[in-house]
């Protein structure tokens, strides 16, 4: 089966994806710096809103008829139903660009990456995993065939710096032990999460394993945390007040 060329269908399993996927503050404050003074942004991919900043002129693009309807009952601004790689919009259009844990499900991302330039005059921000670094914590020994879905659709940081083609930097994360944004990573020192299914949902990787598995490897965890296993094993993630993984922040910073 070749996942890269499957696409996550927002519209159809994403229907409770704004409860569980919201605005962690502290990851916030990393994408707020990094925009910098910029009063009008655009962000591309939009979902139902996380990480927009409330005091700034924001255009949200957005596909998915169902992450727009989202978006209203969160309070966010309108999106635009348009395409990543089809911006409708003027070069230079905008102070600064975003895009936050979309790129992977860009049928091109290096087209769409170099559209989300081209309507931006100064940085543009991506927040992103690291496929190289999915393996770093447990969720590799108890759910190794989710790991390697998730490997095979995040381009490297690298690659999307340089077809934003400028200058820049790639930023580890923390993620905080209560983190209220749903990825997987965000779940480090709470398994017991992973058993419930509207969480599972929430993360677009378990729609990508054939059928069972997804059971099988929920069974595995249930199954540890009932013996005790986990906890023998990894019961330090609990008490750690942050983790850094693979959420890599990356900031190419125009040169006009």
């Amino acid at each position: 089966m070749n996942l890269e060329k499957l696409v996550y269908d927002y519209d159809q399993q994403g229907t409770n994806y704004a409860g569980y996927r919201r605005t962690d503050p502290r990851i916030a404050r990393y994408v707020f710096e990094a925009l910098g003074d910029a009063q009008t942004i655009i962000n591309v991919g939009a979902g139902t809103g996380s990480y927009e900043p409330k005091d700034r002129y924001v255009v949200a693009v957005e596909p998915s008829a169902t992450m727009r309807s989202q978006r209203r009952a969160r309070g966010a601004v309108p999106a635009v139903n348009a395409w990543a790689d089809a911006l409708p919009f003027d070069d230079q259009a905008f102070d600064a660009g975003m895009a936050m844990v979309t790129v992977h499900h860009w049928p091109d991302f290096r087209h769409g990456l170099q559209e989300l330039r081209r309507v931006t005059r100064g940085n543009v921000i991506v927040l992103t995993f690291d496929p190289d670094a999915l393996d770093s914590f447990w969720t590799a020994e108890y759910f190794p065939e989710l790991i390697e879905a998730e490997r095979r659709r995040y381009p490297k940081p690298q690659d999307i710096l340089e077809a934003l083609g400028e200058g820049g930097q790639i930023i580890p994360l923390p993620i905080p032990l209560d983190c209220i944004d749903g990825f997987q990573e965000a779940f480090y020192g709470r398994p017991e999460a992973f058993l419930i299914p509207e969480v599972r949902q929430a993360q677009s990787a378990w729609g990508f394993l054939a059928e069972g598995v997804e059971e099988r490897l929920v069974q595995r965890l249930a199954d540890a945390l009932k013996s005790g296993e986990w906890d023998r094993k990894y019961g330090h993630y609990r008490n750690m007040p942050t983790m850094t993984g693979s959420l890599r922040l990356i900031v190419s910073e125009s040169e006009a």
